[in-house]
């Protein structure tokens, strides 16, 4: 690619990996972020397959519900930024319940409430993404 034909950044594909243990919610998510958005979603359901996933994928955001069977979605963040080339995503935690304030502000993480508004979510994700 020349410097004449380069991609714009409304060309550039972003890749979220959206960690959600309720398969429903999970897809829903993922389906409004496809369907709105140039994004391509990788869902899982647990905290182990996406760690598993970051081995073949590079993703530009983390979308991750705090509550996942396992281990919770701040240790899921931790582990996923110790990773070589990954220390750098932002990432979004998203929960019914409230994890520490003190635990988000420390990591510089998002935290969108469930339930919430599709327009909150993209616009976070916009944000993150802009980065």
């Amino acid at each position: 690619m020349t410097h004449d034909d380069q991609a714009t950044p409304a060309e550039i594909i972003q890749t979220v990996l959206l960690v959600e243990d309720d398969e429903d919610v999970g897809a829903f998510i993922a389906q409004v972020l496809k369907e709105e958005r140039p994004y391509v979603v990788l869902h899982m359901t647990d905290g182990a397959h996406a760690l598993e996933a970051v081995g073949s994928i590079k993703p530009n955001l983390f979308i991750l519900d705090y509550r996942l069977p396992g281990f919770d979605g701040l240790e899921l963040y931790d582990r996923l930024h110790a990773i070589s080339g990954l220390e750098m995503v932002p990432a979004l935690i998203m929960s019914a319940t409230y994890p520490s304030q003190k635990e988000i502000q420390k990591r510089h993480i998002s935290f969108l409430a469930k339930p919430f508004e599709i327009s909150d979510l993209l616009a976070i994700v916009d944000e993150l993404l802009a980065k």
